[in-house]
C-alpha cells in the first residue's frame, strides 16, 4: 500500500527534490509517495533521487507506451521519444497475422514489450543485448525464453535468419566525444555500451545494417532511432547495405527514425 501522508509531508518531499534540481519535483514526489510503503522506504528512495539516481532506477520501472517497464540499476532507461519508433513498427505491421520481431540492443526490452501491447494481432518477439544486466531485466518484461545475451546477431537463434519481419534496433547513437556533455544521470547511471555510438555515433548502426539483409525476411524492415543530423548518414548506410531507406520524423515526439526495407525476390 502507498504510504499515508499529509499535504505537509508531500510539500517537504517536493522541496527536497526541487532543491536538488529536479525540474518536475511535484510529479516525482507523487510517484515516490505512491511507491513507498514505509517512511524508511521513502527516505531511502528520496535520498537516492536527490543524489542523482535516475527516477526510473529509484522506482524500479519506467513509463513507456502506457506500460510499466521494469528497469534495474545500470540498465538504459527507455526514452519516451522512442515510442515513436514503436508506433512506426506497429503501422508497418498492420495486417500481418503473426510477425516475427526482434528487439536488438534491447536494454530493458521496452520496444518489444510495447510492440506486443500495441499490436492488434499476435507477435513472436525475440530480443538480445550484450549486457548481462539488461538481459536479466528484459527477461522480466518479455518472454524470458526468447531473450538472449550476446553481440548483436551472434546472440540470436540461427533459425531466425531470413525470417525477421521487423528488426527494432535502438542502438547507441551518441558520438563518443559527446558522452561527457550528457546529463549526469545518464553518464553515471547507464552503461556506456548503451550510449556510446563511436566517433560519429553510428558505429553500431553500421554493424546492424551490414547484417540486416541476412536476417530480414523479404520485405522486412529495420528501424533505428537517430539524431536529425545523423539520419541522412544513417540512411546512406542502409542503402549501402542493400536496403531501401527512408526517414520519418515527429515534432510531437522530437524523434527521428530511419527505416530500411529489404527487397523481395531478385531485389534481395
Amino acid at each position: 500500500m502507498p504510504l499515508a501522508h499529509t499535504a505537509a509531508d508531500e510539500a517537504a518531499v517536493v522541496a527536497r527534490l526541487r532543491a536538488a534540481g529536479c525540474v518536475f519535483a511535484e510529479e516525482e514526489a507523487a510517484l515516490l509517495l505512491a511507491e513507498a510503503a514505509t517512511p524508511a522506504a521513502l527516505e531511502r528512495m528520496l535520498t537516492q533521487r536527490v543524489d542523482g539516481t535516475p527516477l526510473e532506477h529509484v522506482l524500479g520501472w519506467a513509463a513507456f507506451s502506457g506500460l510499466r517497464i521494469q528497469v534495474d540499476p545500470g540498465v538504459f532507461v527507455p526514452r519516451r521519444r522512442t515510442e515513436f519508433l514503436v508506433e512506426q513498427a506497429i503501422t508497418l505491421a498492420s495486417g500481418w497475422a503473426a510477425p516475427v520481431v526482434v528487439d536488438l540492443c534491447c536494454g530493458s526490452g521496452a520496444l518489444g514489450a510495447a510492440f506486443v501491447a500495441g499490436f492488434a494481432g499476435t507477435a513472436k518477439v525475440f530480443a538480445a543485448d550484450i549486457d548481462a544486466a539488461s538481459v536479466a531485466c528484459a527477461r522480466r518484461n518479455l518472454d524470458p525464453a526468447r531473450v538472449y545475451q550476446g553481440d548483436l546477431y551472434d546472440a540470436l537463434p540461427t533459425a531466425l535468419r531470413g525470417r525477421v519481419q521487423l528488426l527494432l534496433a535502438n542502438t547507441p547513437y551518441v558520438p563518443s566525444d559527446a558522452i561527457a556533455t550528457m546529463p549526469r544521470e545518464a553518464r553515471l547511471h547507464e552503461g556506456t555500451a548503451a550510449l556510446d555510438g563511436g566517433r560519429d555515433g553510428l558505429d553500431v548502426q553500421r554493424r546492424v545494417a551490414s547484417g540486416a539483409r541476412d536476417w530480414l525476411a523479404p520485405g522486412g524492415h529495420l528501424l533505428v532511432e537517430a539524431g536529425d543530423d545523423q539520419a541522412p548518414v544513417a540512411a546512406a548506410i542502409f542503402e549501402h547495405a542493400g536496403l531501401t531507406a527512408r526517414i520519418v520524423s515527429s515534432e510531437e515526439w522530437d524523434a527521428t527514425v530511419v527505416i530500411g526495407t529489404a527487397g523481395t525476390g531478385e531485389n534481395r
